[in-house]
């Protein structure tokens, strides 16, 4: 293990410029001064320092020592101010899971509520429903957001409500929207390029569906677990994809995008499931008032 405070006084010795005057700064023998400075460069194998007239100057060794010196201590000075800050304000931790399934988008509309909190701490992890719903049970998380309800399962003491059910629209660059108005809509998807959430998610299944009920071969070109990343994709020129009204605000974000078409029998679901604990957050309640007050919450 490297010795700190060896370490600080090569530091000071280098930018004072000498053993003298680090001494007298440090208020120190200069013999102890030196003696520590020895014990540094025998811990690196390497010396550090070289005579320069009265004083010292720093080996090619020296260099690389003291430019790392100087980050890990002048990091070190602000540390106080550091603790202060966070002992003295508070901070307001809100820990959400985000199924791997749900639009990416449609879950920052969601939140965007709580956003402006002062000295909020946002943590949001990302997996399989499973797994968030085990870290949500032993408190590591105070909310889920998933494509569907939680499962009975008396153990876990999980709560869970439909936030919202938005409508399903089509997007896509400009060229292919324009394109395919030559053709009617949805008989067009078998024809543009399209892009659709992967597999395993409850929209793909409520998609997947919606084209059997409708006869449909659907020219996909593109599966995306990240509903947000299809969106840059499609920006990109790679195809038209589905997503919840409630995710389109975000796409605004994304030049380029136009809507193909409005949905009316495909809908997103998005559940909050908490914990307990995670019932009585106050974060976790605004949201849960906030939604319920939306025009998706029916």
């Amino acid at each position: 293990m490297l010795n700190y405070r060896h370490l600080y006084y090569f530091w000071m010795v280098a930018k004072e410029g000498g053993f003298a005057r680090a001494a007298e700064r440090l208020d120190m023998a200069i013999q102890t001064i030196s003696a520590q400075v020895r014990e540094l460069e025998r811990s690196l194998g390497h010396a550090l320092l070289k005579p320069a007239g009265r004083g010292v100057t720093l080996t090619e060794a020296g260099h690389a020592a003291f430019a790392r010196a100087e980050e890990i201590f002048q990091i070190g000075q602000g540390l106080a101010q550091e603790v202060h800050a966070a002992a003295t304000r508070p901070v307001l931790r809100l820990a959400v899971g985000l199924s791997d399934g749900i639009s990416k988008l449609a879950a920052h509309a969601l939140l965007a509520p709580v956003l402006d909190t002062p000295n909020l701490r946002l943590v949001c992890h990302e997996g399989e429903t499973e797994q968030l719903l085990g870290e949500l049970a032993q408190h590591h998380l105070d909310l889920v957001l998933a494509g569907q309800g939680a499962p009975a399962n008396p153990n876990l003491r999980l709560t869970s409500d439909r936030l919202v059910s938005a409508p399903v629209d089509w997007y896509g660059p400009a060229r292919l929207v324009t394109r395919a108005r030559a053709q009617a809509f949805p008989q067009s998807l078998e024809m543009l390029p399209v892009l659709l959430p992967t597999g395993h998610s409850v929209l793909r299944q409520s998609l997947d569906r919606w084209f059997d009920e409708r006869g449909l071969r659907p020219n996909v070109v593109g599966e995306f677990e990240d509903n947000a990343l299809m969106s840059v994709f499609a920006a990109r020129g790679l195809g038209v994809f589905p997503i919840s009204r409630l995710g389109a605000s975000e796409v605004g974000m994304l030049r380029g995008l136009r809507r193909l078409a409005e949905g009316d029998t495909v809908q997103e679901e998005i559940h909050a499931i908490r914990n307990r604990r995670g019932q009585h957050h106050p974060l976790v309640q605004a949201l849960m008032a906030q939604a319920r007050t939306s025009v998706f919450s029916k």
